[in-house]
């Protein structure tokens, strides 16, 4: 499929390629090895994502030691041996 590039930048998708993206309206857009990537990315509103966190740390019964632990335990699997 061809796409083609306006003077101001702008690039239209074919039809096809638009209905097989999920339904988004931003995009991570990267270069790899010459190819243009786009990736949707979802755009919440501020603290809709910590809400959901601690909604699911609270159903799994975690405490902040539980955390603290976790935590701990990550950073000491990066340090090299």
């Amino acid at each position: 499929m061809l796409a083609k590039k306006t003077s101001k930048n702008q690039i239209t998708l074919p039809k096809k390629i638009v209905t097989a993206l999920p339904e988004t309206d931003y995009f991570d857009v990267t270069l790899r090895e010459g190819a243009v990537v786009l990736r949707p990315v979802a755009i919440s509103e501020p603290g809709t994502k910590l809400a959901t966190v601690r909604r699911k740390i609270k159903d799994l019964g975690l405490t902040p030691k539980d955390i603290d632990d976790a935590i701990r335990w990550a950073r000491a699997r990066r340090r090299p041996s």
